[in-house]
């Protein structure tokens, strides 16, 4: 794993544009700066008069946003998604049986696979999901996958999973209205190549949820449950609901009676099969997780483990996305499936033992530091582009709560071009692949929300740090 370069999407080592991107290479060489700055101009508009912005808590007061789009789209070869869907629907399915195992026989911590403590004690670990049968054993119907590209030592760029996403995953309706803004814009760019389509992934989220009713349900209703308006993701919830042509609804519009989840309607309560909750675990039901939970719906826990209202996705997934498990998916492939990952782990410290502890405090100023229950860039450290004073107080962070954090290499994220106040420059990418399971399918729509740090030398792609979006291309 090389961290000194990145690996450049677009240009090989000798500076030659790489076959996929060479199209794309000729378009922009022939299209002036000037027609693609009043393209994103046109493209902001378009996205503020659509609604697409998300909201930052904290500093700004909850203040609403909107996340950049760069107009150069990212390029992969079909070859290279491929390898990368067959690693994506293993990786799933290794975490889907953990999850199922762990809240019924948990054969993985009596073959000592996986220490106990680190399960059961984890803060994102239901009890009450205990012998709680799901349908399909399916717990992550949908989940997000962290990709990132580093460059290996043959000069090739290599993919690593960053980051699991299995809660509440967030960001298809930008990877969707992404690529309907492009096709608006550039369509000669289009046309120049076979992009894969992503448009369907409504029908097919529609389908994975419809596929884990519960049993003999045969025209399953489905739901999309948000928390509301000031949510940070509201645009996505009403986004994707439409699309999917189910009803928004909010907590005050269910009620469970006889353990049977209804909605209110105007032509009476109508039964609720299946919800896609947009919410997290605490908040879901008041009489069973927080009592101040003014988002849930009292009595969904008990229409849930009476197997009357699939939740998708179930309650309990966050224990497997726990940075402090991560670092044993690979061994779950293993165990659970009897095969060798295809995608590999970024390599992590766990600073809960005393040998990754002390070397991570060594080379803190080399090293990233995660906060195990973090999320969206927060409570991190990035020691190279940290100060002297940040590394030292992060420090004694990690000696007051070592078991706190995990450490990992500073990897120079893979950079490809983007569109930056000061012309065309490279700046560091990720990748999010939406992975849909639903009966005995695992789908995925081509490609995913390629995310963008925005700031030279960024490496954090984060849209609440400042990183935006692009369009990303399989191509054939």
């Amino acid at each position: 794993m090389n961290a000194a370069k990145p690996f450049d999407e677009m240009h090989a080592a000798d500076g030659t544009i790489r076959t996929h991107y060479q199209p794309y290479s000729d378009w922009l060489g022939r299209t002036p700066r000037e027609l693609i700055a009043r393209k994103r101009k046109e493209a902001d508009l378009a996205f503020h008069r659509v609604g697409i912005t998300f909201n930052v808590y904290g500093a700004d007061g909850g203040k609403e946003r909107l996340i950049p789009f760069d107009l150069l789209p990212r390029v992969i070869p079909g070859d290279e998604w491929r390898a990368l869907e067959a690693g994506l629907r293993q990786r799933v399915r290794a975490l889907n049986a953990f999850l199922a195992d762990i809240y019924h026989d948990r054969e993985i911590l009596r073959a000592g696979r996986i220490p106990a403590d680190q399960v059961l004690n984890n803060a994102q670990f239901r009890p009450e999901m205990q012998g709680v049968h799901v349908p399909g054993g399916l717990y992550a119907m949908i989940a997000g996958i962290d990709l990132v590209r580093a460059a290996g030592a043959d000069g090739k760029g290599e993919y690593y999973v960053l980051e699991d996403n299995l809660r509440v995953p967030s960001g298809v309706s930008y990877l969707l209205e992404n690529r309907k803004m492009m096709m608006r814009l550039f369509p000669d760019l289009f046309s120049r190549y076979d992009v894969q389509p992503v448009e369907h992934y409504p029908d097919l989220l529609l389908e994975t949820l419809r596929a884990v009713a519960p049993a003999g349900v045969l025209d399953p209703t489905a739901v999309l449950l948000t928390p509301g308006a000031f949510n940070s993701a509201y645009f996505e919830h009403s986004f994707l609901a439409q699309q999917m042509g189910v009803e928004l609804v909010e907590g005050q519009d269910l009620f469970v009676k006889d353990d049977t989840v209804f909605m209110r309607t105007t032509q009476g309560p109508r039964r609720v099969d299946v919800i896609y909750r947009r919410l997290d675990d605490d908040f879901l039901d008041p009489e069973v997780f927080r009592p101040d939970s003014m988002l849930g719906v009292p009595g969904l826990m008990s229409a849930y483990r009476a197997g009357r209202v699939t939740l998708a996705n179930a309650v309990g997934t966050g224990v497997a996305d726990d940075k402090s498990i991560y670092p044993y998916v690979p061994e779950m492939v293993r165990f659970y499936l009897g095969e060798e990952p295809v995608l590999n782990n970024v390599p992590t410290w766990m600073l809960r033992e005393p040998d990754d502890l002390a070397y991570t405090l060594a080379h803190l100023p080399e090293l990233v530091v995660k906060e195990v229950h973090g999320a969206g860039g927060y409570g991190m450290l990035v020691g190279p582009a940290a100060t002297k004073a940040e590394i030292e107080e992060f420090r004694q962070r990690i000696l007051a709560a070592p078991e706190k954090y995990i450490a990992q290499p500073t990897l120079a994220l893979s950079t490809c071009p983007t569109f930056v106040d000061a012309g065309i420059a490279p700046r560091h990418i990720d990748l999010r692949p939406f992975v849909l399971s639903g009966g005995r399918e695992i789908r995925m729509v081509p490609g995913g929300l390629t995310r963008v740090a925005l700031k030279a030398g960024s490496l954090v792609v984060n849209s609440s740090q400042g990183g935006g979006t692009k369009d990303t291309w399989v191509v054939g």
